[in-house]
This record gives structure tokens, sequence and C-alpha cells, in this order.
């Protein structure tokens, strides 16, 4: 309970101590008790609220001695006449304060287990005991933020101030969180016994943080937060830690979010929740809290139809936004509901339309996790002209974007998400030899739909030691739905193979993998692309989860002419090139595209324009490289090229 500020509770409390003061004064023998006593009742009769003192005794559950014990500390320290009566009485002029054989002494219905380390007074941290001198006439020291509480002043422990911060109240909430937020508010509000930590376990951090402070808005407490890797190890520090903290919570009305950012168990989690009381919430991922009881619930990012109504809550002014905005942002965006709203309240209300989605979109982007070191982004700037390939190939990859740009509609309001929560993404896989378009493709896709497009680093992705490859995953997959990516897994083969027959501890763990690597594809919502030059290679179990199964075939003699045409950019000097003779070249488009870059680099070095000769000698290094060199008869007639229509002036 905090006690009240305004002013009249100030002098009140300020005139009772003055009181209590003096009555303890006139039980060391220096004035009249029973008058001391009339005053006293006078000024507990003209407080609007508990005084500080009284509050201190019942959220700490003080005996009448322990109460008189404590502001007799206080009172040495803030009334100097006490201090004087105190060295009188104890016969020794120069110890002008309080001791434990003082107050058994002099003070009414005193016993010996006040001081005891498991009671009140010290396991709370409200007085402390001079340990150089015996029990009996040790100097008894009041804690100077108990002293500061008596007389008013209630803040943080400066202690506690370093490690601990103010949550602030809730943002945007989903409905469900909202009701659950309240729903046990409403319970521990008639709650009479030791309340358990209450664990939010899920992705939705920001989410987590609104339900704890809603929670704690509705019990009238404020609400701190305390990350997990700020808690000490060693036990002695983890129990004064929590000591101060239940102080703390008491004196303030305080309830505490423990954030769960240490991977794996944490001793020192446990050992702060056994030693805590009141209202203690622990968030994180899945926080392991040992065999210790307590309640769990899961709080994770809204689904897509639930995204797509705060949405149109946040951004109910700006109307021009709505219609065009609202799927794109709700079906591509696994944000939660806290940062959708901060991102539509940071929207400029006078700002055009068409500026104001662009910015929402790289700001929707840069909300997610960031992934590393696991992925590198592609700038897809390649459109649907760029990419030659047989139709029936352009139809499929058409029917895949308009299954991303329709997702929302077919699933959520048709009513197929709710026949089968599986199966809501878009995985997809691009077969084929090397340089026949797969990677293009991709970038087309990224463009057209206006995605970020992710490759995915397998090198960085998988790892020797056991465990780390999965969270590796774990975290791309995550930056991937929060920031509405398509990812890329090149040479998928590599990751998604066969499982193999377990002979050994290592198969074992490789067919964990490949399991952790099924069930997240199939919980994914995005759009994966994964491309292989071997698809016998992938495990059967992938090709059942696949929307989408690609074969990109080699390009017959009219699509390598097609390939060659676009291959050079319009701003590329040419001189003779016979695009009819290049495309008899049995090659891919992208051994197509290293040879005409090399034979760029080679006319910007010579400073003339790209002819068949500089061609032919870009082929045969490409080849060389491959340890497979064309025969002469395959680049014949390079030389003696006619003329070209984009030849230089």
């Amino acid at each position: 309970m905090n006690a009240p500020c305004h002013v009249d509770w100030n002098t009140a409390n300020q005139r009772l101590l003055v009181a209590e003061f003096a009555l303890l004064r006139a039980l060391l023998g220096d004035g009249d008790e029973r008058a001391c006593r009339r005053v006293l009742d006078k000024a507990r009769a003209a407080l609007p609220a508990p005084a500080a003192i009284d509050v201190v005794t019942t959220q700490f559950g003080l005996s009448r001695f322990e109460r008189a014990l404590l502001l007799l500390a206080a009172g040495v320290e803030m009334d100097g006449r006490l201090a004087a009566s105190c060295a009188v009485a104890s016969g020794h002029r120069d110890a002008p304060w309080a001791s434990f054989g003082l107050a058994l002494a002099a003070l009414p219905e005193a016993h010996w287990s006040a001081l005891t380390p498991v009671a009140p007074l010290r396991r709370e941290r409200l007085v402390d005991v001079d340990p150089a001198a015996s029990l009996s006439t040790a100097r008894l020291r009041i804690d100077e933020r108990v002293l500061h509480y008596l007389a008013g002043l209630n803040y943080l422990e400066p202690r506690l101030d370093p490690l601990v911060e103010r949550v602030a109240g809730p943002g945007l909430m989903t409905a469900a969180h909202r009701h659950l937020a309240l729903r046990l508010a409403a319970r521990l509000e008639h709650d009479d016994g030791r309340p358990q930590p209450i664990v939010l376990e899920g992705d939705d951090p920001r989410g987590q943080r609104d339900v704890a402070a809603t929670v704690a808005a509705a019990l009238e407490a404020s609400l701190y937060e305390i990350a997990c890797s700020a808690l000490p190890v060693e036990r002695a520090a983890a129990s004064a830690l929590a000591a101060l903290w239940r102080r703390d919570a008491a004196l303030l009305g305080s309830a505490l979010l423990v954030r769960d950012d240490v991977d794996g168990e944490s001793p020192a989690l446990v050992r702060f929740l056994e030693g805590v009381d009141g209202l203690v919430f622990v968030a994180g991922r899945r926080p392991a809290t040992g065999d210790l009881p307590c309640e769990r619930f899961e709080i994770v990012r809204p689904g897509t139809a639930e995204r797509r109504t705060l949405w149109r809550g946040a951004l109910a002014g700006h109307a021009a936004l709505l219609a065009e905005a609202v799927d794109t942002l709700a079906a591509n965006y696994r944000l939660g509901a806290h940062r959708i709203g901060e991102l539509a309240a940071a929207l400029d209300p006078g700002a055009e339309p068409a500026a104001s989605l662009a910015g929402l979109h790289e700001s929707c982007r840069s909300a997610g996790i960031d992934a590393g070191a696991l992925a590198q982004r592609i700038a897809a700037r390649a459109g649907w002209d760029e990419l030659v390939l047989p139709q029936a190939q352009r139809h499929s990859l058409h029917q895949i974007e308009l299954h991303v740009r329709h997702r929302l509609a077919v699933w959520h309001d048709w009513g197929f998400a709710a026949l089968s929560s599986r199966g809501l993404g878009l995985a997809t896989l691009f077969w084929g030899d090397s340089g026949t378009g797969k990677t293009l493709a991709a970038e087309v896709l990224a463009n057209a739909l206006q995605m970020p497009l992710y490759r995915i680093d397998l090198s960085a992705v998988v790892s020797k030691y056991i465990g780390e490859t999965e969270k590796n995953l774990r975290q791309v997959f995550d930056a991937a739905e929060s920031q509405g990516a398509i990812l890329l897994f090149d040479e998928a083969d590599a990751l998604f193979g066969k499982r193999s027959e377990v002979r050994d501890s290592h198969d074992r763990y490789a067919n964990i993998e490949v399991s952790y690597l099924l069930q997240r594809m199939e919980a994914y919502q995005g759009l994966a692309i994964l491309t292989t030059n071997h698809k016998s290679a992938l495990d059967a179990a992938f090709s059942r989860r696949l929307r989408f199964v690609i074969h990109f075939p080699f390009p017959d003699r009219g699509q390598r002419e097609a390939i060659w045409q676009a291959v050079f950019p319009p701003e590329t000097p040419l001189d003779g090139i016979d695009f009819a003779r290049l495309a008899n070249l049995a090659v891919a488009g992208g051994t197509i595209r290293n040879i005409a870059l090399g034979a760029a680099f080679m006319a910007a070095d010579a400073g003339t324009p790209v002819t068949m000769a500089l061609l032919r000698r870009a082929a045969h290094l490409e080849a060389a490289k491959r340890d497979k060199p064309f025969s002469d008869a395959e680049t014949r007639g390079w030389d003696e090229a006619p003329g070209d229509a984009r030849r230089v002036p």
C-alpha cells in the first residue's frame, strides 16, 4: 500500500511521529506517559489515511514490540532528545543510540525473538544490528530507505535502481490478451494467499509486458522489470536482492516482471523466485522455473485475422490507407499488437498516403528480429521481362504471386484456415540445373510482391554443436515472419536432405534437425523457396509439404537467344552481336550472364564496345573454370558475325 502524498497526510504523519517519539522518551523515563498517550491518540485521530509506520506494521506483520523497536531506531536518527534519552537510560553518555537490551528493558510486550534473523525486522532489512558487539548491547540502525518512508518519502531503493526499470502502461492489445489480464486481476484481487509466480511464455515479449502491466494497473500497483541476466548467481547475493525487492514491493505497492533473457535453465532465476513475495511475472519464450509451482499462460503474437482487426482499429484515422494497406500489412508482417499501435501512432496524418504506406512497410520490416549473419538481403530488382522460361513455369510462378496476394482472403475470410492450422505458408521448390533461373525467379517474385528477399547462409546456420542448428533456424524463421520476408534456401538439399538410418548419436541429432525443419516449414506462414540441383536428394517428407514444385529446364535454343538478348542492359555498347549464333552455345542462363559480364569488363578495359570476339574469349575463360572447355566448333564464326542493330555510333 502506498502512503498518500498530499500535504494534509504528510503533516498528520509528521505529527504522529513526533507524538510516537515523545511516548518513547516517556517510556525511557523522560516525560509523562499518560499525557503523551493522549497527544498520540489525538494525532492518530487526525490522520486522513494510515500512517507510514502503520503501513509498515501491517505489510510486514510486526508485533507491537517490533513496531516500537523500529520507531525507537528511527527516533534516534530523527529526534535528538530521544537519542539523548537513550544515552541516559543505557547509562552510557557517549552512546546516544538504540540497543536491543535497552528496548527489552523499557518497551512493553518485549520478546527476545524480535531480532532473530528470521523475524521481520531483520529478514526484511528494516533494521541492521552492528556485528561488532553482542546482540543486547549492539547499536540498532534503521535502513535509510525505511527511515525516509516513515517520514513520508517513498521512492525506489537506490540499490535496485540500476537493476530494474519502470514499465510504462500497456499499449494496443488483442482482445484475448486484455481479457486474460483482467481475468487474472479479478482473481488475484480476492486471493488472500501468497500468489504463485505467473509465467507468460510465447513469442510476443511486448504482449507479455502489456498483460503484466494491465494486471498491475487493475490492482493499483506499479510494475518494474528486471532481466534474468541481472540476477546474481551467488546464493547470498540472490537472497539479499530478493529481500530488497520484497521490502520495496511492499512499500511501493509494486509488482515485478522478470524478463527471461537467458537461454536454458537459470538457477539464479529459481533462487530469486523462491525468495520473493507478492505479484511476480516471468516472461520469455519458455522460461525454465524448475520445480517451483507456477501458473503458466501462453502469450503469442496475434494471428493474421487478429492483426487485420488491430490494423483497422489503429489506422482508423487514416482512411486513405485502410483499403490498400490493411490486408497486406496483416498478411506480411507478424507483429504484436503493441508494435502495431506504435507504428500507427507514428504516422503523420498530413502526409501523402503513398509516402505513408511506403514508410509504414519499411518500419514494419525493421521491427522484426535481426537474423544477423544467418541471412543476407538480396536487392530484388529483376522483373518478369528478364525471366526467360517456358509458359508453364511462368504460369506456376504467377500462381505463387496470387497465392501470396490473396492468402488472407482465402485462408481467413473464406474459412480454409479454420479447417486446419497446418500448411498456411507457401513452401515452394525450384529444381533444375545450375544457372537455369531459380534464384532469378525468386528475385522476380520478391520484386513483384514488394517483399524483402533473404538468402539463407547454410554455412552459418548448420552447426556441429547439438541444438545450435535448431536455434539458428528458429532465429531465421522468426525474423522472416516478423519482417514479411521471402526466405531463399539455396542448395537446399544440404539442409533438407533425407533422414538416415540411426547408427550413432550423430545420425540421431541430424535427424532431429530435419524433423525440426519439417515442423517449422509447416508452421511458417510466409513464402519459403527451396532451390536444388538434385530433387531426389530432398527428404520425402518435405515434398509432401510443398505447395509448388517448379522444374527449371535447361533452356532450348530459342530461350537461349532470348536470354542473350536480355542479358545486356540498354546502356551497354554493342558492336556486331549475332544473338542467333550465340544461342548455339548450349549453356544455361547463369553461364550466359557470366560470359556477358566477362566480355563487358574486357571491353571496358580495351575502351571498345562488346564484340563477338570478346564474347568468344569470355566464353572460353568461363568454361576453363569448370574444367570443361568449349570446342572450337561451338564458338566457330563468332569473330565474323554480322553487325547488330545496337552498334555503337
